[in-house]
């Protein structure tokens, strides 16, 4: 169980981030953050370090079988409210 969110001190990429997660329902994978949207990791750990998105990790299947572990980060209510204002 993640600690309780400290209170929102957040810069504009972080709250970037999460309104862009709070976009998607289910989440989104962190290498899709990374690499589609241009996040740094360090800011999507420290989201989910604060209790503002949670992370989890999936194991999907690709084209030829193979395993692939995978994270989905998915925004936690502490996010939304911290994008809301």
């Amino acid at each position: 169980m993640a600690a309780p969110p400290r209170e929102p001190n957040l810069t504009s990429e972080q709250l970037r981030a999460l309104a862009l997660l709070a976009s998607f329902p289910r989440g989104t994978f962190e290498d899709l953050l990374v690499v589609a949207h241009d996040f740094d990791r360090v800011i999507i750990t420290g989201l989910v370090e604060a209790g503002f998105a949670t992370a989890e990790c999936e194991i999907l299947t690709d084209s030829d079988g193979t395993p692939v572990e995978v994270v989905r980060i998915t925004v936690s209510d502490a996010g939304r409210r911290a994008v809301e204002g």
